[in-house]
């Protein structure tokens, strides 16, 4: 897969973001050692070219915060648009704990920005307890019940600063359209012995931003499509 942009970010400065984007992806603990070797092939899959592809071991382990200061906190512009797709791998799986907005405020701090849309994403917060077998059905009452009450405008915020978004980096592009799915996941049931143990239900149901991420997968392929001329049906 190779691209004729030109990124306005170093190759350390991608791997870095990248990790980032994994260290909140795996900070509330639902990522085992298989799953984070999936998701760490997935980023050198991303690479512009062959040149690009950086080993498995430099993406298994945290970002740190004074990493993230060093490389994007002289541009506010780059901070913000970092911040904007660590809050969409926090919330594409429709769950976003406080582990998740706690890093996501320790970045805040770390890049010198104030974002209110991350106070007003604490809205979304699904608190929940690691009790029994049916953990996932719990939550998705608790995650019922915090949508049902949300004001139908009380996450506009949200909304317009992830359509802010300016996507300058094919490597970018193509990690978002690999993290949000290209259509909602059919809701399910997981039986053992034929009785019922966990309710998985439909994504759009969980994630009361979900029509915003999938518009901006689309502005991700269109980017792709358009701007860098390449084939996306790997994505579709």
């Amino acid at each position: 897969m190779t691209s004729s942009v030109k990124s306005p970010y170093t190759k350390e400065q991608i791997s870095i973001w990248l990790r980032g984007l994994l260290t909140i992806a795996w900070c509330d603990g639902r990522y085992d050692p298989r799953e984070k070797k999936i998701i760490a092939d997935l980023t050198q899959n991303l690479a512009v070219n062959h040149l690009d592809k950086i080993s498995y071991g430099s993406f298994d382990k945290s970002v740190t915060i004074q990493e993230l200061s060093t490389s994007f906190g002289y541009n506010s512009n780059v901070g913000e648009n970092f911040l904007r797709t660590a809050v969409i791998v926090a919330i594409a799986d429709g769950i976003y704990s406080r582990i998740e907005a706690d890093l996501l405020n320790e970045y805040s701090r770390a890049l010198g920005l104030k974002i209110d849309a991350l106070e007003y994403l604490k809205y979304t917060l699904c608190e929940f307890k690691i009790s029994n077998v049916n953990l996932l059905h719990t939550q998705d009452a608790s995650i019922s019940s915090r949508n049902s009450v949300l004001k139908p405008n009380v996450l506009q915020p949200v909304k317009n600063w992830l359509d802010e978004f300016n996507f300058k980096d094919p490597r970018l592009a193509r990690f978002i359209c690999k993290m949000i799915p290209s259509q909602c996941p059919f809701e399910k049931d997981v039986k053992l012995f034929s009785h019922k143990v966990i309710y998985i239900p439909p994504l759009c149901k969980l994630n009361p931003l979900y029509e915003q991420l999938v518009r901006l997968r689309f502005r991700a392929l269109c980017y792709l499509v358009n701007e860098c001329q390449e084939d996306v049906s790997s994505f579709t």
